[in-house]
Order: C-alpha cells, then structure tokens, then sequence
C-alpha cells in the first residue's frame, strides 16, 4: 500500500492529479471496461444457460445488451475508487472525484434497473419447463411478470429517490389527507391483487383455458396482476377485473373429461316395434365400438315417447373432450343412425300440415 501511495504521489501535473494517480485511475477504467465486456459476452451467458435449462432462450442472445456490460464496469469503477479512497491516498481533486463517483454509481442502479425489467419478460422461460402442471406453471409466469415489473418499478423510484437525496417514506408519510384518498383510490387496485393471488391459488382456470366468467366467454390470455385477458370467438380481447372473477362463478371448458352427445330420431308411428328396437341396440352397439367412445356403460338408445304420428328415439354417448371430436362424433353417429335405419326398414317421421279451406 505504502508502495502505491508513493507511485501516486507528486506534483499536481493535470485537473488536480499527479502523474501516478492519473495512470492509476487510468487502470481502473481500463480494467472496469474489460471486467464489463467479459462479464457480458462470457459470464453472464453462461449462467443463464445453467440457471434457465431450457432451450427456450439463449443466453448469449439475452445477455447481449450493451447495457450489461456498462453495468459491470460502472460498478467495478466505483468499488475500485471507493477503495482508493479509503485505503491509499491518491493526489487528484477530491471532490470531483467524489461527485464523478456518485455520478457513475447512479448509472450503475440504473443500468441495473433497466437489466432487472428486462429480465422479467424471460420469467416465463424459467417457470415454464417441460413436465407436469405447465398450465399452471403458465399462469404462475403470467402473475410472476406482472408482479416483477411493479416490483422493479417501485424499489428504481425508491433507489433514485435516495440517491438524489428525497425521502419518499417521510413525504408519503406527510401527505395526510391526500395520502387517505390515495388509499381509498387504490381500493379496487388492492381488490384485483388479491384476486390474482386467489386464482393462483385456487386455480379455476389456468392459461390457454376456455372459460365463461362474468358473461365473457373465451381463451385465458394471461393472467396479469390486476386483469385476466380473455380472447373471445370473435377474436377480439375483453380485459376482466380480477376481483370481478374471485366474485363470479367460472364454467371452465378446458376442464372437460368428456363431451355428451344427444342425437335424437323421429320414427313414422306405424313403425314395427321389433325393427325399432333392433335399431336401437344395433345402433348403441355400433356407436360404443367406436375407439372415440367413452364411459360406454352410461351410453344408451331408447324410446322415450310414442306419440299418434311418430315415436321419438332418445339417445346419449360421450367422446373425449375436443370440439373436433365431438364434431367428428356427430356426424359419425348421424351416419350410422341413417344406415341402421334403412337396415330395418324404418322411415323417419315426415311433418304433415292439414290443409285449411275457408268457406
């Protein structure tokens, strides 16, 4: 130290610093550039491509803002002179260092402000892996992203409050009056947290569900902070408090085991009674022997009513939960009930309207 303190030492030759002092602070800059670039294009990198395991994001790609790099070298810099000046005793205008230093430890809390909001959109690259419960996982990330960028937001304007010297806990505390308003204010703001937190924790839905909540009906987009996104049929996005839905009942589709279909046939009522009821278990059986079928004990064909011009078949199958399934299954069944039909010689009931004569 006594060492570097004597290579500091000297005549004033440049802004109020010594020869040594100048090649001192001259190496601190070099180094804090190089410790910044390798932090940027080697470090950083690779930790997030052991941290992230997925292939997802790139590490390389994430960590390529120049930004990152100024970061490391900001804070190399002042830790380096912040040393300087409490271990050795350099010869340049203090004060102007000490004010060049504050200056660069505040971009340095910047810089990382900006990395740290950056970082919150690849939240969902850590969160949602492969494996089991993604949905949840999906929606976990949504809420993840929102609360992270409130949280980065407020702790910068606290951080950069302090560095200029504003204590915002005593002005918030001062406000009085206005400070009561803002609360009552921030009533429903409070509500729609809590509401978030509640899906997340009770889960009625997740992300990529199809649900009907307070009269919206659509595909969960993301589940936000304060909102739920939802995409309707007609493609257009309707934004859902979340107090709204921790209030109102949701009927999720996605949560379907399974689709009910219910054909129903109308019979001429001169039909044989045989040939009817062959066409029933002909056709029961048929439809339970088709791979798409499901819970085949509760399906059934049979006559419900017997009426003077026709008699009504009632019928209940299941499929697997998808719309294109069931739209298959339809079809299918339509199908087949034409086929039985025409097997067993039965005609489907054709309304007849009496003709009215006026006198």
């Amino acid at each position: 130290m006594e060492q570097l303190d004597e290579f500091m030492s000297g005549d004033t030759v440049l802004a109020g610093f010594s020869s040594g002092t100048m090649i001192v602070t001259a190496a601190v800059i070099a180094i804090s550039a190089v410790l910044g670039f390798a932090s940027r294009r080697m470090l950083f990198p690779r930790l997030m491509n052991l941290i992230s395991k997925t292939d997802r994001i790139d590490g390389r790609s994430l960590m390529a803002p120049a930004s990152l790099g100024w970061m490391i070298g900001f804070l190399v810099f002042t830790l380096s002179i912040d040393w300087l000046m409490s271990n050795s005793e350099p010869v340049w205008d203090e004060g102007s260092m000490e004010r060049l230093n504050s200056y660069v430890y505040a971009g340095f809390v910047l810089l990382m402000l900006v990395a740290a909001y950056r970082l919150v959109d690849y939240l969902d690259a850590f969160i949602v892996v492969e494996g089991e419960n993604l949905a949840a996982r999906r929606s976990l990330a949504s809420v993840a992203e929102s609360v992270g960028r409130v949280a980065v937001v407020v702790t910068g304007v606290f951080m950069m409050a302090g560095l200029a010297g504003v204590n915002l806990s005593g002005l918030i505390a001062g406000l009085g009056i206005t400070g009561l308003a803002l609360a009552l204010a921030a009533k429903d703001t409070v509500a729609n947290i809590f509401g978030a937190i509640s899906i997340l924790i009770d889960q009625p839905f997740n992300v990529g569900d199809w649900i009907i909540v307070d009269g919206v009906e659509g595909e969960v987009v993301t589940i936000a902070l304060r909102t739920t996104l939802i995409r309707t049929s007609a493609d257009t996005l309707v934004t859902v408090p979340n107090s709204n839905i921790t209030n109102s009942s949701v009927e999720n589709f996605s949560q379907r085991r399974f689709r009910r279909i219910k054909p129903s046939y109308e019979f001429e009522a001169d039909s044989d009674q045989e040939s009817i009821k062959s066409f029933c278990s002909s056709l029961l059986e048929q439809v339970t022997l088709d791979p798409r079928s499901m819970k085949k004990d509760d399906s059934w064909v049979r006559i419900s009513s017997v009426g003077p011009s026709k008699i009504i078949v009632q019928t209940n199958f299941y499929c697997d939960s998808s719309s294109k399934s069931e739209r298959e299954m339809k079809e299918d069944v339509a199908l087949m009930a034409k086929s039985r039909a025409s097997e067993f010689g039965l005609r489907f009931h054709e309304p007849r309207f009496r003709e009215s004569h006026t006198v």
